[in-house]
């Protein structure tokens, strides 16, 4: 299907110029009427809805056996979060830290966590080191050279994201990952970005924790994520709230019919599952539609928006496109003001994309979904040649 035909099964404003799928995603039309759908009998029966006897939580295993096999984990080890940053806030909280222990990060997170670490770390007495990792970023060797390196024996925990979000690096962590787990540093990884954008196989990163969004490329309705833990590590969790299904007491099954692990992350009381229980929809879509040829046509076109800018603006990529998310890239150009660029685009053009500084950069973050077309890239392109001045490049 062409990119005009794909646009039609979303509900985006046809008035606007999407190129910001990275930041919250958008829902097909057809997943958001089955999350309606959820919705509704919720809402005619919440009684009966929210009684894990009378379907609930059935309804909720159907989805973690859904995602479960689309990530390969185990459906135990997966359970649903509102979103990565709860997920991950929810491991931060519960480690042991200590005075004097070290939290090994990169200068690529995401910024609300940076703060969820600042927070702990305050409160433990733990001690962040982050770590520069070398750019422009060719080789796998660096990133994992560089990580591993700074690794000491107060290290407690290796937290890294998979697909940095302000930069759209595809981080090579499994070798990082296995490192710190044979020095007994716990691995904390952060996929905001990675579900439905890469192929993601969990037990083979082999982190102890690790969080994804099923709203941004995977599609599903905002309010859908998940936190897979490796069943070693379950015990140490603690909701963020506590409710109905915590009891760390008890032999599994409990009343709910899950997990100690899964049911007090997901027996939490009156609340609305609709988002997590869509997820099952929004992988169907994507078979329905021969995902993994589209991604591969947006990935070309981000790599050769890529190119272009650079050759416009003389700025080299951050990242060899290997190590660039498919999908997702950063654009760098020259010094300005990010939010008088992100205006301007968007007042100007009718361009949707974010802009920003990071370190001593400017950068344009674009993200290609199924409904971007040529045309919009060079919509893009034009407007940033007409914005900064820069000399049109084919």
């Amino acid at each position: 299907m062409s990119a005009a035909e794909m646009r039609r099964l979303f509900l985006l404003d046809p008035e606007v110029v999407f190129l910001n799928h990275g930041s919250f995603g958008a829902c097909p039309a057809a997943v958001f009427e089955t999350y309606q759908t959820w919705q509704l009998r919720l809402e005619r029966q919440p009684v009966a809805f929210l009684d894990p006897d009378r379907g609930y939580a059935a309804w909720m295993a159907d989805t973690r056996q859904a995602l479960a096999a689309d990530i390969g984990a185990a459906p135990d080890d997966v359970v649903g979060a509102v979103n990565a940053t709860h997920a991950l806030n929810l491991v931060a909280r519960s480690l042991p830290l200590a005075e004097g222990d070290e939290i090994l990060t990169t200068d690529h997170e995401y910024a609300a966590l940076d703060k969820t670490w600042r927070f702990v770390a305050a409160r433990s007495g733990a001690r962040i080191v982050t770590c520069e990792v070398p750019l422009p970023l060719h080789d796998p060797a660096a990133f994992t050279d560089t990580l591993i390196g700074a690794m000491t024996d107060r290290t407690r925990v290796l937290f890294v994201s998979h697909i940095t979000s302000p930069t759209a690096l595809c981080f090579p962590i499994e070798a990082a990952v296995a490192e710190a787990r044979r020095r007994g540093i716990w691995t904390v990884i952060d996929g905001a970005h990675t579900p439905g954008h890469i192929d993601l196989d969990v037990t083979a990163v082999g982190a102890d924790f690790y969080a994804g969004n099923c709203h941004k490329w995977m599609m599903a309705p905002k309010g859908a994520a998940f936190l897979h833990a490796r069943q070693a590590h379950q015990p140490m969790l603690q909701p963020l709230v506590i409710s109905h299904g915590w009891d760390p007491d008890r032999a599994a099954p409990g009343p709910f019919g899950g997990t100690a692990f899964v049911d007090a992350m997901e027996m939490q009381g009156t609340r609305d599952p609709s988002a997590w229980l869509s997820v099952p929809a929004a992988l169907e879509f994507r078979r329905a539609h021969d995902w993994p040829a589209l991604s591969a046509t947006c990935a070309a076109q981000a790599r050769a928006a890529s190119e272009r800018v650079a050759r416009m603006t003389g700025l080299p990529p951050l990242a060899a496109p290997a190590l660039t998310a498919p999908q997702m890239v950063a654009l760098p150009v020259p010094r300005c003001d990010p939010h008088w660029l992100k205006r301007a685009l968007l007042e100007r053009y009718r361009i949707e994309v974010p802009v920003f500084d990071w370190k001593e950069n400017t950068i344009v973050r674009l993200s290609v979904q199924c409904y971007n077309s040529d045309e919009d890239i060079d919509l893009l392109c034009g407007a940033l040649s007409d914005l900064l001045s820069l000399p049109a490049a084919a």
